[in-house]
This record gives structure tokens, C-alpha cells and sequence, in this order.
């Protein structure tokens, strides 16, 4: 298998030098560009430098992956860019964006979750692939059908990650249309969740919600729903992320998986158990995006204690009551 690997900035060159260690394994990396909204927070706020520091760093560690043969995709993935949604300045930025990278990067794909965005970067710029985002929930034929005229491929809706049955559906439909299908692996988000909407269009105006005088402060629900310690125990159950060890059994089904590498503290973490180990002893919680760890403290969820029971159809994981542990458990039986 390979992955598509989430960038991340940083000040020095560490994440950068560990992904072109593992070059041949990973499709591309992914990542969003200047101040266009997108699925996660804005790179400089988190990194501490300017924007044009930001933009600097980025365009130096984009253009050393390229060097590097490692493919480019860049993201329009936000669920809401609001006025400037279908303005002529803002395809025209588009625009100028994609031509900009494609002169001095690998760039060989736009992930996006706008049809109207899609259909731009397709009638303009016919050589590069676009992308259905998982934001955009793709999980049925029909939901194909209705896009395929703007979009070569398409991210998995995460909530099937685990059904093999409507996988192989959805990739006989994509080889007979000549489209491919794609899974995001290590998604800690709660499946379902009726929150997730509005919390992603939160993450679109960060920005601009930046500014006010917020009187309210949103993480999602997921925290306050799994702070119950009863709800803890539905965790397996109620996300779709796919454990290091599992890989395999994809590997006729998608021909990468899309690694959430973008805001973890310890991306590199995530490029060892998926990619050097193909396992991972210690939370599971700590490879997902979010990573939910801090919210069932003092206890974890280690990942070598997970049981796979796998059938032609699925695959479900079970007995978290033996997986579920607290940290000052020893692990004498390893």
C-alpha cells in the first residue's frame, strides 16, 4: 500500500526529510496553500510565523519534495468559502494558485469538496487529477454518479471504511468509469456525527471568526460525549479508522490510503506504524486525527490489545473492555 501524507509546517526540515525517507511508499502529499480556507486550522496560526514566513517555508519544503519525484495535491477542501463561493476573483485566484504551483512544483492534484471548483480545475487544467474530499461524504454509487463528470476520483465516506462488501461496490463502479477510489485510514472522528457540518463550516471561517468578540468556544461533541466514561466503551464501534496492522487487506481495494498527518503532534509517529512497522504498540488514539487521548485520560486505548474479527464482508473491531486500559497498568504480558 501506499500513502498520501498530510503536510505540515514546521521551522526546521524534520517531517520533510522523514517523508522523503519513505518516498517510495507514500503517492503524494497533501496540503492547502495561503490563505484559502481549508479542512484544518490555518498553518501560521499554529506555527507562529507571519503569513509571508509561512508561505516562504511552504513553497521551500513543497519544492523539495517535488525535487524529490514525491507528487503534489493541493487542497480546496473547505465545506464553505461563503461570498467568495462562485465569485470571478476567486476562480481567478484559483487559477492563478494552480498555475503558480504546477510552473514550480509537482502538482498532479486538486482535492476539493466544491463540484464548481472541480469543474473549473477540470475544464482548465486538463492534466491534473480531481479529487472527491472526504468532507464530501461520498459513500454510494448514486453519490458518484451524480459528480463524475467533474471528478476522476474520490475519497471513501469514512463511516465505510470498514464494510469490504460496499467497497468492492464502489470500486467496480470507479474501474468501469475509469475513476479511482481512495480511504482516509486513521480519522478519529466519531461516525455520524450530526455535528460535523457545522463544525467543519466553523473551520472555514476560522479566520474571520478569529477576529470577534466570541462569547462561545466550539471543539465538537465528540469531547463532551466521550468525557461519559459509559460512552468510551463505543468507540470501536463508532469511528472508522483502520489500524497499521489491517493495512493489507486493502491492498486490492484502494491503490493508496490518505494518511491525517496535517495537525498531530507527532506526525512522524504515524509514518512508522503505518508505513515502516505496519503495527503500533501504545493508543491507538495517538495515530488518529483528532486524537481523543486527553479526553479519556487516565486511561488509553492500546492498539495492541484490539481484536480484528475479519469476514468477507467486514471487518470489526472488538473486546474493548481488554483493549481499554489505564495507564498505570503494566505491560508485563508483552
Amino acid at each position: 500500500m501506499k500513502f498520501a501524507v498530510g503536510y505540515q509546517l514546521f521551522p526546521d526540515s524534520y517531517f520533510i526529510d522523514n517523508i522523503i525517507q519513505r518516498k517510495e511508499r507514500i503517492s503524494e502529499v497533501y496540503f492547502s496553500w495561503g490563505d484559502f480556507p481549508n479542512g484544518r486550522n490555518s498553518q501560521h496560526l499554529n506555527s507562529g510565523m507571519t503569513p509571508w514566513e509561512t508561505t516562504q517555508k511552504q513553497l521551500e519544503d513543497l519544492k523539495k519534495l517535488s525535487e524529490e519525484g514525491i507528487a503534489l495535491d493541493i487542497l480546496f477542501n473547505a465545506t464553505c468559502y461563503g461570498k467568495d463561493s462562485l465569485s470571478k476573483a476567486f476562480f481567478q485566484k484559483i487559477g492563478d494558485t494552480v498555475d503558480y504551483l504546477q510552473e514550480h512544483c509537482l502538482l498532479k492534484t486538486v482535492t476539493t469538496t466544491s463540484p464548481v471548483i472541480a469543474a473549473f480545475i477540470k475544464s482548465n487544467f486538463l492534466e491534473l487529477d480531481v479529487r472527491a474530499s472526504v468532507n464530501m461524504g461520498v459513500g454510494t454509487i448514486e453519490g458518484m454518479e451524480y459528480i463524475g463528470d467533474a471528478f476522476d476520483s474520490f475519497y471513501l465516506k469514512r463511516e465505510d471504511n470498514r464494510n469490504f462488501a460496499k467497497i468492492r461496490a464502489l470500486k467496480a463502479w470507479c474501474d468501469d468509469h475509469g475513476k479511482k477510489l481512495y480511504a482516509l485510514a486513521n480519522s478519529g472522528c466519531l461516525n455520524y456525527c450530526s455535528a460535523h457540518v457545522f463544525h467543519d463550516n466553523l473551520v472555514s471561517h476560522e479566520s474571520e471568526i478569529s477576529q470577534m468578540d466570541n462569547g462561545f468556544a466550539f471543539e465538537g461533541v465528540c469531547r463532551k460525549y466521550l468525557s461519559d466514561r459509559r460512552n468510551i466503551y463505543n468507540l470501536l464501534d463508532r469511528t472508522g479508522f483502520i489500524r497499521p496492522e489491517d493495512v493489507a487487506l486493502y491492498e486490492d481495494l484502494f491503490p493508496a490510503m490518505k494518511l491525517a498527518t496535517r495537525v498531530n503532534a507527532d506526525p512522524v509517529k504515524i509514518l512508522r506504524a503505518y508505513i515502516d512497522q505496519g503495527k503500533h504498540i501504545g493508543s491507538v488514539l495517538d495515530l488518529l486525527e483528532p486524537n481523543h487521548s486527553p479526553v479519556i485520560y487516565p486511561y488509553i486505548l492500546e492498539n495492541s490489545r484490539i481484536e480484528a474479527r475479519i469476514t468477507h464482508d467486514e471487518i470489526k473491531y472488538i473486546n474493548i473492555e481488554k483493549a481499554l486500559i489505564q495507564l498505570e497498568d503494566t505491560y508485563a504480558d508483552k
